[in-house]
Order: structure tokens, then C-alpha cells, then sequence
């Protein structure tokens, strides 16, 4: 874990400023990025000045608060702060607030001569259900005079009358060109050198979350304008590859104990929690050449049940333990 020091450095000037995410977030529908069949809907909307209810679907950081703030801000222009009324339902999930916050503001007149105004509610799938009726029958008495834009990770966590009533587009993870395109901008743009294998290490761990790879890059970046491999996996808490790599061979080669020793180096290195290893060496695992496609299959299993006894309260130390004595049996060259 990147303690002391280091990670008060990050507590500084440069993080006290604006964060870069919102920094260099898109104004435009036209400035946005990656999911090509989303925008080209979009920017047709932003022509046309109008749009149905829309409900963005897909995981964190693929666009999709940049993507209803842009087209509202191409709608309304100037007027755009006064006819959109920004909520997350994972703060204001329950009936009371759908009912007064949202029925309120949908009942006001819009300014500035436009026709209509927008209620964008990010993370609606964290609605409760009678959150969600009364929102269903919000959507149908003012459909004339405001519209909806909804944001969730999962789109059947939203009732189907919802959906029924909305345009449904679905957001996927970004390509790593797409990321890599990104994070070049933003660094030229804020003077930082970024090596070639940190701009490789940042699309490793974002896993196509665009927003995570600007934050990665941000903090690595608030200590040391010289961006290194070594520096993002540092401040992401995310251990190499090529150290799972190892903590794997030296299960097959070394045994028990001096693979238990590796384990717990990493742990201590890159300040890993037990999950957190085990996603991680789940996915390294697949690349891994020495591992024969029936160990994988065997090494899967085995680490979705540590996993989950994990999240079930189990102990952290005893369950890695015994992880690390199985995954020797599997492996052993014995």
C-alpha cells in the first residue's frame, strides 16, 4: 500500500485543483470519443434540438453522464443550467424524493424558450420499486413538457414499463485504442511525460474505464510529472502481471511455503486486499503459457470459491492460505 509521504503528496496542490475527469470531459455530442453507434444517434438528436426519454446503459466510465450532459448542453446552449435537474438515485433512491424533488421540477414551465425541460437521473437501476412506479407515471403526465435521461449499469435492474417508455442505448467498456488516443491528449495537455509501458500499464488496469485511467494517470502524476510502469501500478493498487506470473510459478516450481512468502510480498507491495488479489490473478492466469487449459479451468472454479468465502466474512489470512496450498497441488511438478 502507498502510505506516508507519497500519498500525501497526492493531498496536494494538484489534486485540490480541478479534477481532471470533469477538466477535460466533452462538451459537445461531436467531442465525444469511442462508442461510435451511441453518438451518431445522439448527434442526430442535437441537430434535430429534441429527444425521446433515454436510457443509458453500460459499465462505470464508458461515457455515459459525459454523453446526457453533452446533448443537453447542444439542445438547450445557454439555457442549459436552468432547464436540468441533475440527480443520483443512489443518494435519492425512495418515493419521497420521485415524488416531490422530480415531480416538482417537472411541472415547472422551461426558461430561456425552450420546449422542454430534463431530469437526468444517474444510477436509476438503485431506484427502489415503488421509486420506480411512481417515476413510470411521472414519465407519462409530463412527457409533453420534460424529458427523462436515465443512466444505470444494468438495464434489467430497471422495471419495463421504464424502458418501454425510453430509448435504450447500450454503453460498452472503450477499446484500448481509444484509451490510449485519451490519455495522449491529456497528457500533452497538462505537460506530463508519460512513458510508452505506463500508458500500457494504464489501459491494463482500467479494463476500458475511461474514467479510471484519467484518475490513474492524474494521481500518478501529482507526484511525479515523469509517469513510469512501475509509478501506475503503484498508485492503482494493482500488482503487475508478471508478479502473478511469478507467485504462480513459484507455486509449480517451489511449494507451499516460499510461494505463500510471494504472496503475501505482493500483498504487502502493492497494498492488495484478498479479493483484489484474486480478480487480479484470475485474470493474469489466461496468459500465463505454463498452465494447461484443464488447470485453468480447476484454477477458476477454485478462486470464485475463496471469493466468495471472502465476501462472506471468512478470514482473509486463512482463506489466502489455503488458496495458495491448493493452487500447489494443482500445479506441483511433484
Amino acid at each position: 500500500m502507498v502510505i506516508g509521504g507519497r500519498i500525501k503528496g497526492c493531498i496536494g496542490a494538484d489534486l485540490m485543483a480541478k479534477m481532471w475527469v470533469e477538466k477535460h470531459r466533452p462538451q459537445s455530442v461531436n467531442e465525444i470519443r469511442g462508442q461510435t453507434a451511441v453518438i451518431g444517434r445522439l448527434q442526430a438528436y442535437a441537430e434535430q434540438g429534441t429527444f425521446p426519454h433515454l436510457l443509458f446503459a453500460g459499465p462505470p466510465g464508458t461515457g455515459k453522464t459525459t454523453a446526457a450532459i453533452a446533448l443537453t448542453r447542444d439542445v438547450f446552449a445557454d439555457s442549459f443550467r436552468d432547464n436540468i435537474l441533475e440527480m443520483n438515485a443512489s443518494d435519492e433512491r425512495g418515493l419521497d424524493s420521485i415524488r416531490n424533488k422530480v415531480k416538482q421540477f417537472a411541472k415547472t414551465s422551461p426558461l430561456g424558450g425552450a420546449t422542454f425541460k430534463v431530469i437526468f437521473l444517474d444510477e436509476a437501476d438503485a431506484l427502489t420499486a415503488d421509486a420506480q412506479g411512481a417515476l413510470r407515471r411521472i414519465m407519462e403526465q409530463y412527457s409533453e413538457t420534460c424529458r427523462f435521461i436515465l443512466s444505470c449499469n444494468y438495464s434489467s435492474k430497471v422495471i419495463e414499463p421504464i424502458q418501454s417508455r425510453c430509448a435504450v442505448f447500450r454503453f460498452r467498456p472503450l477499446a484500448n485504442d481509444q484509451i490510449a488516443h485519451q490519455i495522449d491528449q491529456i497528457s500533452n495537455a497538462e505537460e506530463v511525460k508519460l512513458d510508452e509501458d505506463a500508458k500500457e500499464a494504464i489501459i491494463h488496469v482500467s479494463l476500458g474505464d475511461l474514467r479510471k485511467a484519467i484518475t490513474a494517470l492524474q494521481v500518478a502524476a501529482s507526484l511525479d510529472k515523469h509517469v513510469t510502469r512501475a509509478l501506475i501500478y503503484e498508485t492503482t493498487a494493482t500488482a503487475p502481471p508478471e508478479q502473478l506470473h511469478s507467485f504462480l510459478l513459484s507455486c509449480k516450481r517451489d511449494g507451499f511455503h516460499p510461494s505463500r512468502r510471494k504472496l503475501q510480498t505482493v500483498l504487502d507491495k502493492y497494498g492488495l486486499a484478498g479479493t483484489d488479489f484474486i480478480n487480479q490473478l484470475h485474470r493474469a492466469m489466461f496468459d500465463v503459457e505454463f498452465l494447461e487449459e484443464i488447470q485453468k479451468l480447476e484454477l477458476t472454479e477454485m478462486l470464485a470459491q475463496v471469493d466468495f468465502r471472502l465476501v462472506e466474512g471468512g478470514g482473509e489470512t486463512l482463506q489466502l492460505d489455503a488458496m495458495c496450498s491448493n493452487i500447489c497441488r494443482l500445479l506441483s511438478d511433484n
